[in-house]
């Protein structure tokens, strides 16, 4: 006798919420927990502080990436273009 495979397709639906992670556990909202299975696909976003341009040109002058091999334009290179 021949087993037959069957696939499965599974339906994804995605839902967002925001959440406070406290001892490595997110806690679901009451509203989605009934249309949830034994299986989910989590994808975490964690939000950061925003970095304003101002404050990036700060620390780079404060604490250069120093590159090997690269040599800064000098005046007559610069008015060349």
């Amino acid at each position: 006798m021949r087993m037959q495979r069957r696939k499965l397709r599974h339906i994804m639906e995605a839902v967002e919420f925001q959440a406070t992670v406290k001892n490595g556990i997110i806690e679901i909202p009451q509203e989605y927990l009934e249309s949830l299975t034994s299986h989910v696909r989590v994808i975490l976003l964690p939000e950061r502080p925003y970095e304003s341009s101002a404050d990036l040109i700060d620390r780079l002058l404060a604490h250069p990436v120093r590159l090997k091999g690269f040599r800064p334009l000098g005046r007559e290179d610069a008015h060349a273009r």
